[in-house]
């Protein structure tokens, strides 16, 4: 049989499953779907799951089940195709026909010095509780700063200002106003929530270093009991590595069918994919729709 290898049970993959399965997958043809969990994880509820506002249980998805669907709960750490293969981290290796790459996104902290180590992240279902953990086992009064006032910046304020109202919550962002990409009506009304609500704003800031316990703002040190940072994403370190043509973020430059230009078996879904328009859920699902028709032709 001809294998449907998926990378990553995200949004993009979980539509080609949806699609495909149960009865519409061709006869001559398996899937297997490689992730780092046996499940697939709501992404979009990363920020509440990291506030404490929702349950675990709540942002976990089964995975369909078909006797020609296999799932392999492992790391990627290699993507080879030349040789057409996936390492894994096991030590296993699978062969392909065809590939999806949606392995989605890491932090991109812009090489400002400690930011990786010191501090917490909602990119992932483990770092979010990670997250979760450190922020909802702070003591009253203690001060978390979120670094990057764009939608993820601004739900993470204000979910965790409804789980935990004694804390002190700062929001940094380079923009003269957070939402800079939203139009301004919008912008100020999530202004005046914040300053109802006790959520400093604290805008035209560029953070220079973190050290623990301590952030710089330009030459400012300002204390922080924790610090989430949600200032901008790239794709995985794996998708960063292809020796493959990328646009501006490493992101992988695509055929209009949504494969690479030099391999066409191999296509790529959701953050990791240079799209006009910004990477979100929604996109990833309707990419995931246009590859199963170019699978079906």
């Amino acid at each position: 049989m001809k294998k449907l290898v998926l990378l990553g049970g995200g949004y993009g993959n979980m539509r080609i499953l949806l699609r495909l399965l149960p009865n519409q997958l061709p006869e001559d043809r398996e899937i297997i779907l490689i992730d780092r969990t046996p499940f697939h994880s709501l992404k979009t509820e990363f920020y509440a799951l990291a506030a404490g506002t929702v349950p675990d249980a709540e942002v976990r998805v089964d995975f369909p089940e078909h006797e020609r669907l296999r799932t392999v709960t492992a790391e990627v750490v290699d993507v080879n195709m030349d040789e057409k293969c996936i390492y894994l981290d096991n030590g296993d290796s699978i062969q392909y026909d065809d590939l999806v790459i949606g392995l989605g996104c890491d932090d991109n902290y812009h090489d400002v010095p400690g930011a990786a180590e010191n501090t917490h992240s909602i990119q992932t279902i483990g770092k979010s509780r990670d997250t979760y953990r450190e922020v909802l086992g702070l003591p009253g009064g203690a001060t978390v700063a979120i670094v990057g006032a764009g939608l993820s910046g601004i739900e993470i304020a204000s979910e965790l200002r409804e789980s935990r109202p004694d804390l002190n919550i700062k929001l940094f962002d380079r923009s003269p106003r957070i939402l800079r990409d939203f139009p301004e009506r919008l912008s100020n009304y999530v202004q005046r929530w914040f300053d109802e609500n006790n959520v400093e704003v604290i805008s035209n800031s560029n953070i220079t270093k973190v050290e623990p316990h301590l952030l710089y703002n330009h030459e400012n040190s300002i204390p922080a009991d924790a610090v989430v940072w949600t200032a901008g994403i790239r794709p995985v370190e794996i998708v960063r590595n292809l020796d493959v043509e990328k646009a501006g973020g490493g992101r992988v430059i695509l055929t209009p069918h949504h494969n690479i230009p030099d391999y066409e078996n191999v296509y790529v879904v959701g953050d990791c994919a240079a799209l006009p328009h910004a990477p979100s859920a929604y996109l990833a699902e309707e990419q995931g729709e246009q590859i199963v028709k170019v699978l079906k032709m």
